[in-house]
């Protein structure tokens, strides 16, 4: 990769367990851009949503998907938001709704492509800490450094619930953990682009750790392997 403005991480891992909250506090240490491109994925699904399109009709997503405006603004602090077609979908995005319908279109190939074509261009210049299911496997594989955090189901499931709590939403714990779950089924069960660990990447658990002790040791991590930062 010819990067200008820094490296680009790549951070993996399961639903819920605290991928953007650690990429965000990356991106502030660093100084760079974060990428959630989960919320790319969901933005798709709350449009979806809106037009009543059955999720399992692949031609018909991967058309949706093609036919919107895609864009991305720097919101509060480091992280990018996806607009599409102009507008942002704010709370409404961590929904459960969202997130059912989320998981099943992350199965479409046609999807996966166009995401993957708009994450590369997000993230080509550098200077980008980019997290999600595939980045360190399919999207960026020659990332500089890639970082697999895990946690195990019922960990992350109350750190969903006491989320959604925070955002004004009710938080059905025993629903939000069964949805994980499935979740991590389909993610690594799916044929294309499915969730694992790059042979290379650094796993992290965070079951029993505070964001302070991950972002120590993610910085400690950027340091060896890239002094000049």
């Amino acid at each position: 990769m010819a990067q200008k403005k820094g490296i680009l991480i790549a951070i993996d891992g399961p639903a819920g367990v605290g991928k953007s909250t650690i990429g965000k506090a990356i991106a502030r240490e660093l100084g760079y851009s974060f990428i959630n491109t989960g919320e790319m994925y969901r933005a798709l699904a709350w449009k979806l949503l809106a037009a009543d399109i059955n999720p399992e009709d692949e031609a018909a997503v991967s058309g949706l998907a093609r036919s919107l405006k895609w864009s991305f603004e720097k919101g509060r602090g480091a992280g990018l938001r996806t607009l599409v077609d102009g507008g942002y979908p704010g709370v409404a995005l961590r929904s459960e709704a969202v997130s059912k319908t989320s998981s099943a279109i992350a199965k479409n190939a046609a999807v996966r492509e166009l995401m993957k074509e708009m994450q590369r261009k997000l993230g080509e210049d550098g200077g980008i800490v980019m997290e999600g299911r595939d980045i360190g496997t399919v999207v960026f594989p020659d990332a500089e450094l890639k970082i697999y955090l895990d946690a195990n189901p019922e960990v992350r499931a109350r750190r969903r619930a006491a989320q959604l709590e925070r955002e004004g939403y009710p938080a059905d714990y025993a629903a939000i953990l069964r949805g994980i779950i499935s979740r991590d089924k389909n993610d690594a069960g799916r044929r294309h682009a499915p969730l694992k660990k790059a042979p290379d990447s650094v796993v992290i658990d965070t079951s029993g750790i505070g964001i302070t002790e991950v972002l120590r040791r993610v910085i400690e991590l950027v340091r060896k392997r890239c002094p000049p930062i």
